[in-house]
């Protein structure tokens, strides 16, 4: 569609979702960076990598993801250190330690934690505490995927409070049957090839089964799936480099600070796994929601009484979540 005045120029940004208040920062600009602008919203390419830079911004992307490190690193930790106590700390600190590989010092500190706890230390009141807890995460994370989505603030329900606890200790079961399944499929020929494959699986589910639950539905599973794949992809492509880095940085960590260093090195890992999981689901919605030909096929047939797709925006102004 080619843009030749000013009028037209206006009503074919405003129909790609950019706003007033953006429109009227453009009229301050020369004409050409307009007409430049709707033929890169034309297309494909060039709309989709605007509404992603807009939609990490309208996210606030970075604080998002520390946050949601933070509650993975007291949410998940404490829960597995709880099975360790209640099911065998050799099955968790295991699974702990697979995330990247602790030194012996840490690993020890490690054991006699898990160790020196018993069943009789997390009762059923201890148990309750830990899981409430741990929901803090759950609604982080509904809080961020509301912002993604933009479906506005979610409501805080008892009734929905299910739903969280289940997110969470689905989180943590998930690190300590990955490593189980892992162990178990790496000798099979072709060497490392399910192990690989099942892991990509599983980051694949945590992606997309994750947020649809927590949101109860309400944003439909096959438009999680492009960030969910996403997702899984970007962790297989930086496992070898992670995982060799995250292990010599758990080592030098402990030889400068000792435990400490260890678990700041750990809420770095995470924090960027968090900040990658936000973005791909950024990129997603962004792919879901497009007016182009793929995204339609991503999101299907409209069906009666579901949910309709955002409107695609270039707005960058967060809501308060």
């Amino acid at each position: 569609m080619p843009a030749t005045d000013h009028d037209t120029v206006r009503a074919a940004l405003a129909g790609f979702g950019m706003t007033d208040d953006q429109l009227a920062r453009l009229d301050r600009l020369p004409p050409r960076f307009a007409t430049s602008l709707v033929w890169l919203m034309e297309h494909w390419p060039g709309r989709v990598a605007l509404r992603i830079a807009t939609g990490l911004q309208r996210i606030q992307v970075f604080d998002r993801a520390m946050t949601i490190a933070a509650q993975l690193f007291t949410s998940v930790f404490p829960i597995l250190i709880m099975g360790a106590a209640l099911f065998g700390a050799n099955r968790v600190s295991s699974a702990i330690s697979a995330v990247g590989t602790l030194p012996e010092d840490t690993q020890n500190l490690l054991d006699e934690v898990a160790d020196g706890s018993d069943s009789a230390t997390f009762g059923l009141l201890g148990v309750l505490v830990v899981l409430v807890s741990a929901t803090s995460l759950s609604r982080a994370m509904i809080r961020a995927y509301d912002a993604v989505w933009m479906n506005g603030r979610s409501r805080t329900r008892l009734n929905q409070a299910w739903r969280w606890f289940v997110a969470v200790l689905a989180l943590a079961l998930a690190v300590a049957v990955t490593q189980k399944l892992v162990l178990l499929l790496q000798p099979l020929p072709p060497r490392d090839w399910w192990a690989t494959a099942i892991v990509a699986v599983i980051n694949v589910a945590i992606a997309a089964l994750v947020p649809w639950f927590l949101l109860a539905g309400r944003v439909p599973l096959r438009w999680l799936m492009p960030g969910a794949v996403l997702y899984a992809i970007g962790l297989l492509l930086a496992h070898p480099i992670s995982t060799r880095y995250l292990s010599a940085s758990i080592e030098l960590s402990a030889a400068r600070f000792g435990a400490i260093g260890v678990a700041f090195t750990y809420l770095t890992y995470l924090y960027v796994i968090a900040w990658w999981l936000l973005a791909t689901a950024v990129v997603g919605q962004v792919i879901a929601t497009d007016e182009g030909a793929f995204g339609q096929v991503v999101r299907g047939r409209p069906r009666e009484g579901k949910p309709a797709a955002p409107a695609p925006t270039l707005q960058s102004n967060a809501d308060d979540h």
